[in-house]
């Protein structure tokens, strides 16, 4: 077998009709992508800056926060997205931004909550924790629905909805 004929041999399994299309939606890996992005990001641009209060942040509530919502909306998605046509009927952008909306204004109203109005003896105000929380949350929020929305519909470009 020449070179050539080796690497046409090669090559063919992976040109089958099953490999095309957009990739499954496999929520595990959508969770642990929700976590890992922004903790590994978060946490290093807290290590440059030297704020440790970013790097704990980004392990905690950052992370914590966008992998939650990843698997709330992928879970969501996945069980009833299909039958509800007008998230696969409408432009891609729709769904995501009508999804991010919904899931961020809980986020904001949460973080706003526990950062003015938890009493310190059931949240220990320590350093400036609570007060991320504002921002962590919603942020985190927002985009973890806005990525998994936006991979959930890519993966159902070419599927029919379940009767």
């Amino acid at each position: 077998m020449t070179e050539m004929e080796a690497g046409n041999h090669m090559g063919q399994g992976r040109s089958s009709a099953g490999g095309s299309g957009p990739p499954a939606f496999t929520l595990w890996r959508e969770v642990l992508v929700a976590y890992l992005a922004p903790a590994l990001m978060a946490g290093a641009g807290g290590v440059a800056t030297g704020q440790p209060d970013l790097v704990v942040a980004a392990c905690t509530s950052i992370a914590g926060t966008s992998a939650l919502v990843a698997a709330l909306v992928g879970g969501r998605l996945r069980r009833a997205g299909a039958r509800r046509t007008w998230l696969t009927s409408t432009p891609r952008v729709v769904p995501t931004l009508v999804l991010a909306t919904w899931i961020t204004a809980p986020a904001a109203l949460i973080g706003w909550f526990v950062a003015g109005h938890v009493p310190e003896s059931i949240i220990p105000h320590h350093g400036p924790w609570p007060a991320r929380l504002r921002l962590d949350l919603p942020l985190s929020a927002a985009l973890a629905a806005t990525i998994v929305t936006w991979r959930w519909r890519g993966a159902m470009r070419g599927r029919r909805p379940a009767a």
